[in-house]
């Protein structure tokens, strides 16, 4: 069990496993993407930990870019997502793919969708280390992700509550009262 801010947090994932799952996530990558040039979309602040060690797994060289939203409130979902940066590149005719270190309810998913309609990229995927798949209620397609996890709040591997806990190298959940 660990502290973060007021909060109590019990390990969920180690570091280990969290190692295989990027392994096998840029496996698929390198697979799928080999001779496709795919420009790599961070969603900051929480995935950058998994961007730099997806990115390293990759036998290609990827264009890697960030926009950083925000959806989150302290440990609840504030039901909408605010844009804070933007893209500048050119995705027209680009295969993109969009790294999430966690999706959920795909609100953010839907705003990068939005932001995205009319670029005309060639292909758009989403790439995830974890994914709340009893709580998704959006269209799109997560063809990529590490691991279905359930709804429970989770901090580490630079996933954060209220700022904190980003540098934990395991994955911890919320433990309940």
């Amino acid at each position: 069990m660990i502290q973060v801010n007021n909060k109590e947090f019990e390990l969920f994932v180690d570091s280990k496993k969290i190692e295989s799952i990027v392994t096998n996530l840029g496996r698929r990558l390198n697979e799928d993407y080999a001779g496709k040039d795919p420009i790599l979309i961070g969603i900051l602040n929480g995935s950058f930990l998994f961007i730099a060690d997806l990115v390293r797994q990759l036998d290609f060289d990827p264009i890697v870019t960030f926009t950083r939203l925000a959806s989150y409130n302290g440990t609840q979902s504030k039901g909408q997502v605010d844009e804070l940066i933007g893209l500048k590149e050119d995705l027209k005719g680009k295969h993109v793919l969009i790294i999430e270190d966690i999706v959920d309810t795909g609100n953010t998913l839907r705003k990068i969708a939005e932001t995205l309609k009319g670029k005309e990229v060639a292909s758009l995927e989403i790439v995830t280390l974890l994914f709340k798949s009893s709580v998704y209620n959006n269209s799109m397609n997560i063809k990529y992700f590490g691991l279905d996890v359930p709804n429970k709040f989770i901090v580490g591997y630079g996933l954060d509550y209220d700022g904190r806990g980003r540098s934990l190298k395991g994955l911890y959940h919320l433990m309940e009262r």
